[in-house]
C-alpha cells in the first residue's frame, strides 16, 4: 500500500525516475493508495532534458505495489516494487510519457476508468 511520504520508482518515459507521494486523491479520510488510485506526487528524480523535471508536482495512478492485493475472486495480485504512471489530470487520465514499463494491474485501471494507459502496456496481468 501506498502511504504518504512513500517513494515509488516511474513506469513510464515522462523523465521522472521517481517520485514520492504527497497527497492520495478522491479516497476521503483513506491513508493508502492501491493499484488504480490516483495520487499527488512530486519528482525527487529526473532525466536530464525532459519534459518532466525535479521538484515538479504531478499527478500519477499507482499500477503497482509491493503488497498483495486480493481481488474478488481470490487471485492474489503483488509485484517486486511501487511504481505509478504519470498522468495529464485527475480529470483526463492521459499519461504524459509514451510508453509503459514493466507489468501493471490491468483490471484495478479499467475499473478506474485509465483506459488510455492500459491501451499502452505490453503485458496483462
Amino acid at each position: 500500500m501506498i502511504q504518504l511520504q512513500s517513494r515509488l520508482t516511474v513506469a513510464d518515459n515522462s523523465g521522472a525516475r521517481q517520485v514520492q507521494c504527497i497527497r492520495i486523491l478522491n479516497k476521503g479520510k483513506s491513508k493508502t493508495a492501491r493499484p488504480g488510485d490516483l495520487i499527488t506526487v512530486a519528482v525527487k528524480q529526473a532525466r536530464p532534458h525532459k519534459k518532466i523535471q525535479k521538484k515538479d508536482v504531478c499527478v500519477g495512478i499507482v499500477v503497482r505495489t509491493c503488497k498483495e492485493v486480493v481481488r474478488n475472486n481470490g487471485f492474489k495480485l503483488g509485484f517486486g516494487d511501487n511504481a505509478c504512471i504519470l498522468v495529464n489530470s485527475k480529470t483526463d487520465k492521459t499519461p504524459v510519457g509514451t510508453r509503459l514499463s514493466g507489468p501493471i494491474a490491468v483490471r484495478e485501471l479499467r475499473k478506474a476508468k485509465a483506459m488510455k494507459c492500459i491501451l499502452l502496456s505490453k503485458q496483462d496481468m
